[in-house]
């Protein structure tokens, strides 16, 4: 088994520890590039002694924009041994949403993957700074020539990593992060009996996962903090996968159910040899059942819905691998049951505790709760209790056994292939179309993606709406993932006694026959 290491809580704390522990280990792994944890040390500490040298400073932010790589882990460990913050940005992104992201970080350097050498063009004329822009190539050049120098480590509460949430209003908010929240709570699982919590020393971790997620950074930070090999894919694609658990041992990956299915209709999947996978950790959605059956049957694997959010540092909820009955039963249902060391309260209006059955707003308090916002109070103090409570925005409640049941979503917010889309971001990049006079976003069910994105739109007197003209107007402006895939046209959006739109009366035909309005 791996070694105890439960009281370890900062980057620079395990990095030392397992090139003490184990320096000869492979620590990462992409393509055909493999670095040991000695290694790891060393270059983590050239990172940070660069960006001194650089005149970066604790608290300072740097940004990536790129896809997951061994370069990007790297620049972002060694960042965080010195308490610099690292802000990974989304490429699947506009340039107009990157350009927001580092004018709000206020990022010194900004590094970029490989592929990603038409970025300071692309954000010529969007910044209101002068930040450094550095390419993959200059990067590794960098940390090759740059001697190790002395830094003082991050201390456990100080912010490393901050990941950007899309805002209900518009604006992404950049959800802070420190040490203690990233590696606190592995402590509380540390003596809980648990096999899936467990580590044996041969395991190996598969990052394939987008690393602006915490899905995608957070699964290289779980090779680090067990002190096994993560395999970094630049992104999802059935052949990594494959070739991760056939030739380099993956015993267990995070991924959400749609791309699941994706592997599952890959003509390889069948003849992959899967002996060594032990557990698939998902989330995002909850697992259909005909999916699960079809997985099992294929991977042989246990089965981990994760329930989480970037505010919460990720999972704080885990359905374990003994609730999932191909059969079927009605813990399926639910997120499980929360992490040791995770409170999890039902609310409603008046802030005091639901009855278990009694649906509200599920309220959260662990080391796993973020700083809070970069430079946003307001909205901080909306989110988070002065005794540290976070209020998720999801609706759900309790059953007598401590399981949770997501019931449906607050905030209107859409998960399609298990990235997070605001209606009010889309319906802002589509207002200003010259057809359209109002428009209102709302999710349906999709058997792919989980949910995909419909735009329904109200024409201004005189004109047509078309639907292809619309999706092509947003795609202008937003990222593809976020763009309607179909729009409605009608006479006038459904709105209660103060104006509000009724999203719900919008969603209600395209959802009968689904027990909750999340699929």
């Amino acid at each position: 088994m791996a070694a105890d290491v439960s009281d370890l809580v900062t980057f620079d704390e395990f990095i030392t520890h397992w090139a003490a522990d184990r320096p000869q280990r492979i620590a990462m792994r992409e393509e055909d590039r493999l670095f040991t944890y000695a290694e790891l040390e060393e270059r983590t500490a050239r990172v940070a002694s660069a960006l001194r040298a650089a005149g970066l400073e604790k608290g300072d932010r740097i940004a990536w924009i790129g896809k997951n790589s061994d370069l990007y882990f790297t620049l972002f460990f060694g960042a965080a041994r010195a308490g610099i913050v690292m802000a990974p940005i989304g490429w699947r992104l506009s340039p107009v949403e990157w350009a927001y992201i580092i004018n709000d970080t206020r990022a010194k350097i900004v590094f970029t993957g490989p592929g990603f050498d038409a970025v300071p063009d692309q954000l010529a004329g969007k910044l209101d700074h002068a930040p450094r822009i550095v390419g993959d190539t200059e990067a590794r050049a960098l940390i090759e020539a740059t001697p190790r120098a002395p830094f003082t480590p991050s201390g456990p509460d100080d912010a490393v990593l901050q990941l950007y949430t899309s805002g209900t209003t518009g604006n992404p908010k950049g959800a802070v992060l420190s040490n203690r929240n990233l590696f606190a709570l592995r402590k509380n699982s540390a003596d809980a009996d648990l096999a899936y919590t467990k580590w044996d020393d041969d395991e190996a971790v598969l990052v394939a996962m987008p690393c602006a997620h915490i899905g995608g950074t957070g699964l290289g930070i779980m090779a680090l903090a067990a002190g096994l090999p993560g395999i970094i894919l630049a992104e999802f694609n059935p052949d990594g996968v494959f070739d991760a658990v056939e030739q380099h041992g993956v015993t267990r990956f995070f991924i959400v159910p749609a791309a699941l299915q994706m592997l599952l209709l890959h003509p390889r999947c069948g003849t992959v040899d899967y002996s060594r996978l032990k557990y698939i950790l998902y989330g995002a959605a909850p697992i259909p059942l005909e999916l699960l059956r079809q997985c099992i049957k294929m991977f042989g694997a246990e089965f981990i819905q994760a329930y989480g959010m970037t505010e919460t540092t990720g999972t704080i909820c885990m359905l374990p691998p003994e609730d999932h009955d191909p059969e079927g039963n009605k813990r399926m249902r639910s997120a499980g049951k929360p992490l040791p060391g995770v409170e999890i309260r039902i609310i409603g209006d008046d802030g005091q505790d639901m009855p278990a059955g009694a649906v509200g707003e599920v309220v959260t308090r662990s080391s796993n709760n973020m700083l809070g916002y970069w430079n946003l109070p307001e909205a901080t103090a909306r989110t988070m209790t002065g005794d540290g409570w976070i209020h998720t925005g999801d609706a759900g409640y309790m059953d007598e056994d401590g399981y949770l049941y997501i019931h449906d979503r607050v905030k209107d917010m859409i998960i399609t292939g298990g990235e997070n889309v605001y209606p009010a971001e889309v319906e802002s990049a589509i207002y200003g179309h010259p057809a359209v006079q109002e428009v209102a976003v709302i999710g349906i069910p999709d058997p792919k993606w989980g949910e995909t994105v419909k735009a329904v739109v109200v024409p201004k007197p005189g004109t047509t709406v078309e639907e292809a003209d619309i999706i092509a107007w947003a795609r202008e402006r937003i990222a593809p993932f976020k763009c309607p895939r179909s729009v409605d046209v009608i006479e006038a959006l459904p709105r209660n006694a103060s104006g509000k739109i009724l999203r719900k009366d919008l969603r209600a035909p395209y959802w009968e026959g689904y027990e909750r309005m999340v699929n």
